[in-house]
């Protein structure tokens, strides 16, 4: 595969949510846009609307994906759980996407960068289970859910040493932002953890059932960046890995 000056690598990012897309509202869909083109590649938008056999279409065109956050939660049901009474409303159109999308990218070998309801959606994919709600299940002093009308919480996370994560940072501890109620419980197959908050939450995860390059984080890089040097070396990695990436049929 050949990139070139009217060859940037095609980058999928599904709607954060139905309702977002029915109504138009784009400035935090807007925020992973920019976060590709930044980096060097085009973002394709993916409706959460699209037909099994559009979305296949669509999705043969794509070099890599980045799931976004959402405000919903994913449905407890996918990974054998009862519903916590804090579990949010999940969004069908959503999850369906990100598993029609997920499917192909592990066949295909494209990149994968899964950001916050992302890496939940990623993990329960891969059959792995959540912590439905934060707060009540693990007694912390870190503010994870960044509450309305508050300043945006940050808190420091561990990196594996040796993990693609810790060469993108270039360090084995960073400071994130954090705005999240859920988290990766039980690991999904082949998934590592690559970065714990200082209370045992899980904050990133790499695939390691073949070469792909995926990565999850529970933080929200697409927020900072132009302003934090390890936000924007997650999605140039992302691009940097859909133009080395091998041709599949």
């Amino acid at each position: 595969m050949t990139f070139g000056p009217s060859r940037n690598p095609q980058v999928g990012i599904p709607y954060r949510t139905r309702k977002e897309e029915l109504t138009g509202e784009r400035d935090k869909y807007e925020r992973y846009c920019e976060g590709v083109r930044r980096a060097g590649g085009e973002p394709v938008e993916i409706s959460l609307a699209l037909s099994p056999d559009q979305l296949k279409e669509t999705v043969l065109s794509l070099d890599a994906l980045v799931l976004p956050g959402s405000p919903a939660d994913v449905e407890p049901s996918r990974f054998q759980s009862l519903r916590h009474p804090e579990c949010g409303e999940p969004d069908p159109d959503r999850e369906q996407t990100d598993f029609a999308l997920l499917k192909h990218a592990f066949v295909e070998h494209k990149p994968v960068l899964a950001i916050c309801f992302g890496v939940q959606s990623l993990n329960v994919f891969l059959g792995g289970s959540l912590i439905q709600d934060i707060p009540s299940e693990i007694p912390s002093q870190i503010q994870h859910k960044w509450e309305k009308g508050k300043p945006e919480p940050f808190h420091l996370v561990q990196i594996a040493p040796g993990s693609r994560l810790a060469q993108l940072a270039g360090a084995n501890e960073m400071r994130v932002n954090s705005s999240h109620h859920q988290s990766v419980l039980k690991p999904g197959r082949d998934l590592r953890v690559t970065a714990y908050a200082p209370d045992g939450v899980i904050e990133a995860v790499e695939w390691t059932g073949d070469s792909n390059w995926v990565i999850g984080v529970q933080w929200h890089p697409e927020r900072m960046i132009g302003s934090d040097s390890f936000a924007q070396a997650l999605f140039r990695g992302l691009v940097n890995a859909a133009r080395k990436a091998p041709v599949h049929s």
